[in-house]
């Protein structure tokens, strides 16, 4: 049978199959993503991982910004103009707990409000869609024990 290809959902066509992505890149530079440290390296090396540290960020780091999870999330199409979605939540994950950085703290500070982060509804559908098998449900989950945890010491 024929096929037929459509744009991302819910996201402007600048043309074609070709979606206006502006929005969805501010709100991946609006986390940050790059190691954030107050120190500095030790001299003539780099900031070193375990193999165990390393392993922590599988699932995390494979992730190509496609966006195809994003924009098959009902809450990111009702409020995606302050809601980060899947695919940038599942990249905060990833800065949040990557040994190597020192702005774990900040990091979740930037993520406490009530749309950032808490208008997940655990609906799936970011992990069904995910073209990489990746589990954006599961990255945000782990963010909000985060919080939890933090809130409890």
């Amino acid at each position: 049978g024929a096929v037929k290809v459509y744009p991302l959902p819910h996201m402007p066509v600048v043309k074609d199959l070709v979606p206006d992505m502006t929005h969805f890149y501010a709100q991946h530079a609006s986390i940050r993503p790059w190691i954030r440290t107050q120190s500095s390296p030790p001299p003539d090396s780099e900031r070193l991982q375990s193999k165990e540290e390393r392993a922590k960020l599988d699932g995390l780091y494979e992730c190509i910004l496609c966006a195809c999870c994003s924009t098959s999330c009902p809450s990111y199409w009702w409020n995606g103009d302050r809601y980060l979605g899947p695919a940038i939540l599942l990249q905060a994950y990833r800065w949040i707990i990557d040994s190597r950085d020192e702005a774990t703290g900040e990091r979740l500070d930037e993520l406490e409000d009530p749309f950032r982060l808490y208008r997940c509804h655990t609906i799936m559908n970011c992990t069904k869609t995910c073209p990489k098998g990746l589990n954006p449900a599961l990255a945000i989950a782990e963010i909000k024990k985060l919080m939890v945890a933090r809130r409890s010491i």
